[in-house]
């Protein structure tokens, strides 16, 4: 508890009171000590005084941000034992705060391999459905995407941004709404990892253009085999290439 009342703690509590929404900052900073096992499953944390000199707030403050934790599964009330640590079975992975402090975990990356996994099982199925919904309209908005990518091949940190709309018309035209919010979730914070983007080079933008043309004439001939396996090479080749990117580094 030393540690956590250190100097480290005490920049974070003066973090905590330039921001307006106090609860939510200290919910923030308790998701991620819990995750990364600062706080290990089945230990109580800190009792609620302690938590109000730690963050300088009030004790309306640290139990709003307590109820947080109980509804993201993270701790549970005990009678005469505190607020206990839940088992990471109990939480709930999509929650955009858990997801950012599991891919920040010293075990991170195997959760950013699951990460690659969900989205080429998904994408997939939604280019192959994309394939057999597409109009005239949405292959002309595709084709646009795909010619705007073209001119951004040499610039790397231009091209990601239309990369990832280039995505976002294939699930659009997939109809596939409950997938496309899976991965609009789940990879809204994987991108701001660090070695989930990787590092970017002009030839492996050169190589993700290549695989983003084969998805693209997939879905323009209308063949849904084709557009999914194409997809699926895409997110697994592309993601094989970052991952030992970060692993030697």
């Amino acid at each position: 508890m030393q540690d956590r009342l250190g100097g480290g703690a005490l920049a974070a509590t003066q973090r905590v009171r330039r921001r307006p929404r106090l609860a939510e900052a200290v919910v923030e900073d308790l998701v991620n000590a819990i995750v990364t096992e600062m706080y290990p499953a089945g230990t109580a944390l800190p009792p609620e005084n302690m938590l109000c000199d730690l963050y300088g707030v009030s004790r309306t403050v640290v139990r709003e941000a307590t109820t947080a934790l109980t509804e993201k599964g993270l701790v549970v009330s005990q009678q005469g034992r505190g607020t206990i640590v839940r088992d990471s079975r109990d939480w709930n992975l999509l929650d955009p705060m858990i997801l950012a402090a599991l891919f920040r975990r010293e075990d991170g990356l195997s959760y950013l391999d699951n990460l690659s996994e969900i989205r080429s099982s998904l994408e997939a199925s939604m280019a192959a459905k994309a394939a057999k919904k597409a109009t005239p309209e949405s292959v002309a908005e595709l084709t646009a995407q795909i010619d705007k990518l073209e001119g951004l091949v040499d610039m790397p940190a231009a091209y990601v941004h239309e990369d990832v709309h280039f995505h976002d018309i294939i699930m659009r035209i997939s109809g596939d709404r409950l997938s496309k919010a899976i991965i609009d979730g789940i990879q809204g914070k994987a991108l701001n990892t660090h070695g989930y983007a990787g590092k970017l080079s002009v030839a492996h933008v050169r190589d993700t253009q290549a695989a983003h043309r084969r998805i693209h004439d997939a879905i323009v001939a209308g063949d849904p085999e084709a557009a999914a396996r194409a997809m699926r090479e895409h997110i697994e080749s592309s993601w094989a290439k970052r991952r030992s990117s970060r692993v030697e580094t």
